[in-house]
């Protein structure tokens, strides 16, 4: 089974699954996030033929929770037998040649958040933190569908401020494509626990300091008129696994 986290403005990709089970947050013992576009709750069903559990919406760092509150929902769904994660966010992007309405896939990321759920655990290997094998397997398929898909570097900031335009010069500086407020801290867990990771960055904005002013509103409106297209995406390299 594969496990899908659902980013701000994302949710709509659970429509197009078979539906067989929903189970909400609080229900699973998690926090519920208070952010519009993030509905909280686990689906269950089958997308390209594949059994998959979508995790619709995920809580932040500047929702108040800890790492561990974050990430609790990548544990939940590996208790639920999913080997395999693709972990969605809409994210701000730094790069002239990544326009607004692409999507990206997360080659590496910059973990700038200032925590990580693995206080106190085991060191464990990050040099490879998405999966490139599987990454290798979507941009073959985006390809193949004529979908513009980048690979790039993810910088996950704590929020819920947008990035000021000396920040956002920061992390292009550090070698970022794009930034955002959640994932990082999903995938370190998501690797603690041995599971393949994949990444993708809706990019719904340039970030500060490349466009006029950036509103919640407009990062929502991109992320559902690009969510059909990463559909077909999914579908296709799903359906071959």
């Amino acid at each position: 089974m594969i496990g899908i986290v659902l980013g701000s403005g994302l949710g709509a990709l659970a429509d197009e699954v078979e539906v067989c089970e929903e189970i909400g947050f609080a229900e699973a013992g998690l926090a519920v996030s208070t952010v519009p576009g993030h509905a909280g709750k686990f689906v269950f069903g089958k997308l390209g033929g594949t059994d998959v559990v979508l995790m619709k919406g995920r809580v932040h760092l500047y929702e108040g929770h800890g790492a561990d509150a974050v990430t609790a929902g990548v544990r939940w769904m590996a208790g639920k037998g999913v080997k395999s994660i693709i972990l969605t966010n809409a994210a701000g992007t730094v790069n002239r040649d990544f326009p607004p309405g692409t999507w990206m896939a997360l080659s590496d990321h910059l973990n700038l958040t200032g925590t990580t759920p693995l206080i106190g655990a085991n060191f464990i290997d990050m040099s490879e933190a998405y999966d490139k094998k599987w990454r290798a397997e979507f941009l073959q398929a985006a390809s193949e569908l004529g979908m513009p898909l980048n690979e790039g570097v993810y910088a996950g900031l704590r929020g819920p401020q947008y990035e000021t335009p000396a920040e956002v010069r920061m992390v292009r500086t550090l070698g970022a494509d794009a930034v955002g407020m959640s994932t990082v801290l999903e995938a370190i867990q998501a690797k603690s626990l041995g599971m393949r990771v994949a990444g993708f960055s809706c990019l719904t904005n340039w970030a500060a300091g490349m466009q006029e002013t950036l509103n919640h509103k407009e990062v929502l409106e991109v992320g559902k008129a690009a969510g059909s297209v990463m559909v077909g995406l999914l579908e296709k390299v799903l359906g071959r696994n």
